[in-house]
């Protein structure tokens, strides 16, 4: 019977971490905790100011880089997650994981969850890895599923499971049945993967897809051009992500992650971005209508758009980047 380790990498939210653990109450055997720098409103801890313009992602720190997945003595980084041993003052995320049995760590600040989950599967005691996001919980019907996946025999001939991910709109669910494809469980020694914000874990084997839903209903809506136009978070995430694909995979934190290829579509990026860019607009809504229709959702603007535009300007980002990268490198070869 397999024994499972829910992992959770947030940035606060401790309402919706303890919404969560009180849905997944039953559905797994072990609790892993990350927090994306230190939890603000504790003594010591005063919520900086972080001005607009300014990106300071520990995630390409050069000393963050490593394969988490190797003996520690490999990785020497994991001295950048601190595990809180005390259990600290009743209102604290740290507080609320303990009292649940889970292990808190603290990370560097990232601005994103995913440099964070290699460390993260590395700590937890057991292969299976459910991996939820603090504004996420399971229905009755996913956690009567996972309450049996641990009575099961161990399934031996996939990588993990994934489910529709439906979408918010801050009152109620927009379908069931759609987006799907969210990677929920998976064997951490059947994957591999890097750390940059928008990358799934990709499967050794093959990921099997469950005709059930993972509730995600954060504090807002969960889809529109606000998200993507409006959120700070977005223009970071995408400046990230542009910065990445500058290097090199191996320059961030992975797991099982060997190849220096980036895989599609961030190959696409870096190869064509202006073509990526036009392709995302023109296709992208087109594919997001056709599947809508054929589930009999109506299709509105702020979905269909949003994906689009937002590739738009990651690709438009990377080229603006790569081009000054270019003419830095070009001065730094002219000789004197």
């Amino acid at each position: 019977m397999p024994k499972v380790s829910l992992v959770v990498c947030l940035r606060q939210e401790v309402q919706l971490l303890e919404r969560l653990l009180k849905h997944a109450w039953g559905c797994y055997d072990d609790l892993v905790v990350v927090h994306d720098g230190p939890e603000d409103g504790l003594p010591g801890h005063s919520r900086p100011s972080i001005p607009r313009n300014v990106l300071p992602p520990a995630c390409l720190w050069p000393g963050i880089a490593g394969d988490y997945s190797s003996p520690a003595k490999e990785v020497p980084v994991t001295r950048l997650w601190k595990e809180g041993k005390k259990p600290l003052a009743s209102g604290s995320i740290q507080h609320l994981v303990q009292s649940a049995g889970g292990r808190f760590f603290q990370g560097p600040r990232c601005f994103q969850q995913e440099p964070h989950w290699p460390f993260a599967w590395s700590q937890a005691r057991h292969d299976w890895i459910l991996r939820l996001d603090a504004d996420e919980f399971p229905g009755e019907q996913l956690k009567q599923w996972l309450m049996e996946f641990r009575k099961a025999p161990e399934p031996e001939d996939i990588s993990g499971y994934c489910c529709a991910w439906p979408l918010w709109d801050g009152q109620r669910t927009v379908s069931d049945k759609w987006p799907d494809g969210r990677i929920f469980l998976f064997h951490r020694q059947r994957v591999r993967f890097f750390g940059m914000v928008e990358q799934s874990p990709v499967a050794d084997r093959v990921f099997s897809r469950l005709d059930i839903h993972l509730n995600h209903q954060p504090s807002r809506k969960s889809y529109g051009l606000r998200n993507i136009l409006a959120r700070r978070q977005a223009y970071r995430w995408r400046e990230v992500i542009a910065l990445s694909l500058l290097g090199s995979p191996l320059n961030l934190p992975r797991w099982r992650w060997t190849d220096q290829t980036w895989p599609s579509p961030w190959r696409q990026i870096r190869s064509q971005p202006f073509r990526y860019a036009v392709n995302a607009i023109v296709f992208m809504p087109l594919h997001t209508t056709k599947a809508m229709l054929k589930l009999g959702i109506r299709p509105r603007p702020g979905i269909i758009f949003q994906s689009a535009i937002h590739h738009c300007l990651l690709a438009l980002r990377y080229w603006q980047l790569s081009k000054r990268k270019g003419s830095k490198n070009t001065r730094d070869e002219t000789p004197a």
